[in-house]
């Protein structure tokens, strides 16, 4: 198979499957926010626009997003994150439980507030975004907790992802004894990472990371780049060492509009070109991306298989606005395209 040659009949066949599997999510989680309005002047207070408020609207993102990603295409997901006891977490789980997401899995902490993204858009564009969150390392007994509450759920399950945002939820101690446990389950592992952590990550079944997160983990300098990724001889090079050093079954480095890489060890590289129609809004595609590639997993599909049905769907949610996601009638439309 070539990295474009997929059927949809397969990929009919392998979103059946995937309606039965179970997929755990940890880490993360935020509630976005997004404010839109119109601006018509400037403020006569400052040299910004002054935009006159029309709606407001809400969404589960960061791991949440993933999971939002996850019940789109037919999974069904559990979700274990952190939240505050707060309106902003009440609202949070009438989201999720409104979207048939399970969120037992959601631990209260009284002194680690919800974190909130509030976006306030003006004529389709971002005017700014205002951030409300902790970023400290969750302390030991509250990610204990978490353990415990995947740990009762984990039998059955298909796969388990990991979201890292650098909100402080995704520890050392966290990854380690998900590793374990994955281990010891046979399941897969998914990670979408952080750099900014420095956490020691190997041994994953599947990492995530963008271009630039690729550079920053790797520690090479990003100064020269091809159009063809296959040529570019830097960024080979840049997952020649993630894959030697942190030893994951499979690498899927994402490219924006050059698609994306998958890297195994032993084999030579995988461009898979992009497939987006029209890119309107990047936000959240890197979870449809881990999303849709462990479920695909999940149900059967070879690794290059799943990469070209996770770049079909990443090319279908840039195409909305805001965290978006894609349906299982979106993706078969993809590829009849």
């Amino acid at each position: 198979m070539t990295a474009s040659t997929l059927s949809g009949s397969r990929v009919k066949q392998l979103l059946t499957v995937a309606r039965r599997a179970r997929v755990l999510v940890v880490g993360d989680v935020m509630l976005d926010q997004f404010i839109r309005g119109g601006v018509s002047r400037i403020s006569p207070e400052a040299p910004v626009p002054v935009v006159d408020f029309k709606s407001e609207s809400f969404m589960p993102g960061g791991a949440a997003n993933v999971a939002r990603n996850l019940c789109a295409l037919g999974a069904a997901p559990e979700l274990f994150a952190v939240v505050g006891r707060d309106d902003s977490a009440a609202r949070m789980r009438e989201l999720l439980r409104e979207q048939d997401i399970g969120c037992d899995g959601l631990v209260a902490h009284a002194s680690r507030p919800t974190s909130i993204k509030t976006r306030i858009i003006a004529h389709q564009q971002q005017v700014v975004r205002v951030d409300r969150e902790t970023r400290g390392d969750l302390d030991s007994r509250t990610t204990a907790r978490l353990l415990d509450a995947l740990r009762a759920r984990l039998a059955g399950a298909a796969a388990v992802i990991v979201g890292d945002y650098g909100k402080g939820v995704v520890t050392q101690s966290l990854l380690d004894e998900l590793k374990k446990l994955c281990r010891e389950h046979s399941i897969w592992l998914s990670l979408d990472p952080k750099p900014v952590h420095h956490l020691n990550l190997t041994g994953f079944s599947l990492i995530t990371p963008n271009r630039k997160e690729a550079f920053e983990l790797s520690g090479l300098t990003d100064d020269t780049r091809d159009a063809n990724p296959l040529r570019d001889m830097n960024l080979i090079r840049t997952a020649g060492r993630l894959l030697n050093d942190l030893l994951p079954a499979l690498l899927l480095i994402t490219l924006g509009e050059q698609g994306m890489l998958l890297c195994r060890r032993g084999e030579k590289p995988v461009h898979i070109p992009t497939v987006a129609r029209e890119v309107f809004d990047v936000s959240g595609a890197g979870d449809t991306v881990i999303a849709s590639f462990t479920l695909a997993i999940a149900a059967g599909a070879s690794p290059i298989e799943a990469a070209i049905v996770s770049n079909h769907a990443a090319g279908v949610v840039v195409g909305k606005a805001g965290t978006a996601i894609v349906t299982p009638e979106e993706l078969l439309a993809s590829f009849k395209r």
